[in-house]
């Protein structure tokens, strides 16, 4: 957990985002590490979670971390969490909560709470369109012998 907290210490003394660090790791050793960038990089999706995931999949070659596990700084986010589902990151190990987090002023909680409505009754609007061509490109995708399953 150190070396998540020494990405976050780097983010925050650098102004370049938020005060977040995580490391993943894999058999004991450190495959990727990020401190949150969002700041810095004009992102919103640069979290620090998110970071790391980007930077142990860059360093392994791959989009699929099994068998790794990831220490956060703080509770991940749901777009952080979803990124470590579809990652398939087996654990997560973190410090502050959702609740600490929104107590300085960050939405992570005010999202979660968001998720659990049905999509009619959130503040976002959501609108589902038919489209004639949505059948068929399900069914290329389907129907594909050469596709990278995930």
């Amino acid at each position: 957990m150190d070396a998540a907290f020494k990405e976050a210490y780097h983010s925050v003394r650098n102004n370049l985002g938020g005060p977040f660090g995580a490391v993943i790791l894999r058999d004991g050793k450190i495959i990727g590490k990020g401190g949150n960038l969002v700041s810095s990089l004009n992102d919103p999706t640069a979290h620090a979670e998110i970071m790391a995931i980007r930077d142990a999949c860059s360093n392994l070659g791959t989009f699929d971390l099994e068998g790794a596990v990831i220490c956060s700084t703080c509770e991940p986010c749901p777009m952080c969490l979803s990124a470590i589902y579809w990652a398939n990151i087996s654990s997560v190990y973190y410090v502050s909560d959702r609740h600490e987090a929104e107590a300085i002023g960050f939405k992570d909680n005010d999202i979660y709470k968001e998720l659990n409505l049905d999509p009619s009754r959130r503040r976002l609007s959501f609108t589902r369109l038919d489209h004639p061509r949505a059948v068929e490109l399900f069914r290329e995708w389907t129907v594909k012998s050469d596709k990278i399953t995930y």
